[in-house]
């Protein structure tokens, strides 16, 4: 059985602890792990710039752990397969499940190739808690409310399995001398923008196994409060390092059960549990990113003002909540949950800017950009979705400021030109005395932006351009 050669594709399965494909592939013979990058032009969701510089940095650390051994392409998987094929003399190939629409396509179209050829295929789901088919309700169909599909469905279910242990693979590998290489995949970008993104971040799957630890041990006790405030660290960031692999979600999800159940354990578990919700709906709706899930919301009148666009993608829309959320994305390729409520919130209602041209600049901008959590997330902020927040219910960023960011330490982060305003006028500068403005050397329209709308008066056009939706509908 050893003198086999399996491939294991890796795909958004960076890592060697619990990889059910991987761990596959050492049962039956000598391993050949490879990586591929499709970029060709049918791909409509092409990894987005700032996920790419994280996908460089992961595939490097997946590389050292592979003792130098992982091979990289990019270009047409079949092409590729078929050249390993031949020239290592290939009998089986693994990998694990990836759910977006596009690879559900490319995946059956692998599969058959490969039957044709009489080569073995293990599938396997890594990427998920349950198989987002496996929760529907009673009556066979799929759940379209978070909250049953998650308390009724899922915690219904049948328990996730437990994490599989490490892989040694340092004598079971194989190595391919022709592959192309990381650097040849293009992922950094020129000019370097991205430096100063990555300072944030140390990734890998050792870093994501210690960050787990220590948000287990030290901040989730404080989560259900304290993931509200985004000055504060007690959220896990471990997002961008669950939609690369890095960690799988049954390292997680296990691992919290290990905590004395209560309501910050339940509350962090349930945000995993919102994930299986977006994949859930992405399977049943493969338009999910692109198209309302409540079709009245085609006929919204939507603004095509790109000064307000470009003014909101740059955290200059005079709004200090909402610049500060869009600088921490541009400046980090992160944002804090809270601030991605806000910040679209504003685009979609105080701006009337499409949902569609939020979702595109975080898929863009976002380390973590994941298909299904993004396009869910949109759809739920504008209103559109099968369980969204109703678009009448639109976030002051000013009063959201004063609760979240009681102290301002956030703003002031971000928006370093009110960084001595008095917290008083902090997320309303515009209401400040002249005096304390022209002390302090703050002149708004200058050095920071006049609001670029009226925070009340927009408020209403939105409410009004919501009401014609209603005239509409016959």
């Amino acid at each position: 059985m050893i003198d086999k050669s399996i491939i294991h594709w890796f795909q958004k399965d960076l890592r060697l602890t619990d990889n059910p494909a991987l761990y596959k592939a050492t049962t039956l013979g000598r391993v050949l792990p490879i990586y591929i990058l499709d970029d060709s032009p049918s791909v409509r969701d092409k990894i987005g710039d700032a996920s790419r510089v994280w996908l460089h940095h992961s595939l490097n650390s997946l590389n050292d752990s592979l003792d130098q051994s992982l091979a990289v392409f990019k270009g047409d998987p079949i092409d590729i397969l078929s050249s390993l094929i031949d020239r290592h003399a290939i009998t089986d190939v693994c990998w694990n499940i990836q759910y977006e629409p596009w690879c559900q396509k490319r995946d059956l179209k692998i599969i058959k190739w490969l039957e044709k050829k009489n080569i073995k295929i293990h599938l396997f789901n890594s990427s998920l808690l349950w198989q987002p088919d496996s929760i529907k309700k009673k009556d066979g169909t799929p759940y379209k409310v978070f909250t049953p599909f998650y308390k009724r469905g899922c915690m219904n279910s049948s328990i996730p399995e437990k994490p599989l242990p490490t892989v040694n693979l340092t004598k079971n590998l194989i190595k391919c001398e022709t592959h192309q290489g990381i650097e040849s995949l293009n992922l950094i970008p020129a000019p370097r923008w991205d430096k100063m993104m990555m300072n944030n971040w140390s990734v890998g799957e050792v870093r994501a196994k210690r960050l787990l630890s220590t948000f287990l041990k030290e901040n989730i006790c404080q989560y259900k409060t304290g993931r509200d405030l985004p000055a504060q660290l007690y959220t896990s960031r471990l997002s961008p390092y669950i939609h690369f692999g890095e960690l799988s979600i049954r390292q997680i999800w296990h691992a919290a059960q290990q905590l004395q159940a209560d309501s910050n354990t339940d509350c962090f578990l349930s945000q995993l549990g919102w994930r299986e919700f977006s994949y859930n709906l992405l399977l049943h709706n493969p338009d999910l990113p692109c198209k309302n899930l409540k079709s009245k919301f085609d006929l919204f009148p939507w603004s095509n003002n790109q000064d307000h666009l470009k003014a909101w993608q740059r955290g200059q829309t005079g709004i200090p909540m909402v610049d500060a959320g869009m600088r921490e994305l541009w400046q980090t390729g992160y944002m804090h949950n809270r601030l991605r409520m806000i910040v679209g919130s504003f685009l979609v209602k105080n701006l009337r800017i499409d949902w569609r041209k939020g979702e595109r600049w975080f898929w863009d901008c976002l380390v973590d950009a994941d298909l299904a959590n993004n396009s869910a997330g949109w759809q739920w902020i504008a209103g559109c979705g099968t369980d969204a927040s109703p678009y009448f219910r639109i976030f002051n960023p000013v009063t959201q400021g004063k609760k979240f960011d009681p102290e301002g330490q956030y703003v002031r982060r971000f928006v370093p030109e009110l960084k001595k305003i008095p917290l008083k006028y902090l997320f309303s500068p515009w209401e400040a005395p002249k005096s304390i403005l022209d002390h302090l050397g703050i002149r708004l329209g200058e050095n920071y932006p006049k609001p670029i709308v009226d925070l009340k008066q927009s408020r209403l056009e939105a409410l009004e351009a919501f009401s014609s939706l209603k005239q509409n509908v016959i």
